[in-house]
């Protein structure tokens, strides 16, 4: 299984809206795709029409001992989803303790699904540095870092780097990592300035092209879909394909991305 970790170094950059669409393009292409979600927000599973007072997931299966296909439920596009799942702060705690004292915990939770060699598991993770980002860090083939063109986020890039250096990078099994820009709004001259720092600075790692911001990703949301099936023509359906096809190709080998982190 090709496992890929969806990070940001900082909250608003839209990964969680990003993870479900770019799962929702790979399983459309014919991949098998299972999308994990590993942020506490429990959010990923609305893009899959999961229902809101649905309470079971991973987190809670974990503490109770349970597999994790117990709680994989199917979504469009043959997308399997493993919510989060909520849970009272008693079992949150719990749930992290088992995060901090068992590295592999994702891994060895995932092996035990039986997945084949060229399915692709997205895992959505909270931003910056935490306990969930770690365990993601550790189980990912690749990693996706999701930023936006304003500054905050580009200052913020040196620190998820030095994440991925420690946790994903020095693994044998690691295909490399690399950035998408979300949510970009060329009719802005800031935004124009700063997705051109971008560009200089995180090549040959970026995505070349970008993704819109586009009225129909957060319209898709309250409709429970993903923006491809609620506005199949409109400019994030289009870019969203673009970067799943990037996304298919460097997890499949086709083209490596460097492995060293600046």
């Amino acid at each position: 299984m090709k496992v890929i970790a969806v990070v940001s170094a900082k909250g608003g950059v839209g990964k969680t809206t990003l993870a479900a669409n770019l799962a929702s393009v790979l399983g459309a292409k014919g991949r098998r795709v299972i999308a994990v979600d590993f942020d506490p927000q429990n959010a990923l599973r609305l893009h899959f029409a999961l229902p809101v007072d649905h309470f079971d997931g991973i987190a809670r299966a974990t503490v109770s001992g349970a597999s994790w296909r117990s709680v994989m439920f199917d979504g469009i596009d043959g997308v399997s989803v493993l919510p989060h799942g909520a849970l009272n702060e008693d079992d949150r705690r719990a749930f992290e303790a088992h995060l901090d004292s068992d590295p592999l915990l994702v891994r060895t939770a995932l092996d035990a699904l039986g997945l084949e060699p060229d399915d692709i598991v997205l895992i959505d993770t909270p931003p910056g540095a935490t306990v969930y980002t770690r365990a993601a860090l550790v189980a990912a083939r690749f990693v996706l870092n999701v930023v936006i063109a304003d500054a905050a986020s580009y200052a913020a890039i040196p620190h998820m780097e030095r994440l991925i250096h420690t946790y994903a990078l020095p693994r044998e099994d690691f295909l490399g990592y690399g950035y998408v820009i979300n949510q970009v709004d060329v009719g802005r001259n800031l935004t124009r300035d700063v997705l051109k720092v971008l560009r200089d600075a995180l090549a040959p790692n970026l995505f070349p092209g970008v993704v819109h911001l586009d009225q129909g990703v957060s319209e898709a949301l309250a409709y429970d879909t993903t923006v491809m099936h609620y506005d199949p023509l409109s400019q994030a359906t289009a870019d969203l394909r673009a970067c799943g096809d990037w996304l298919d190709t460097q997890v499949n080998g086709q083209t490596a991305l460097p492995r060293s982190v600046a």
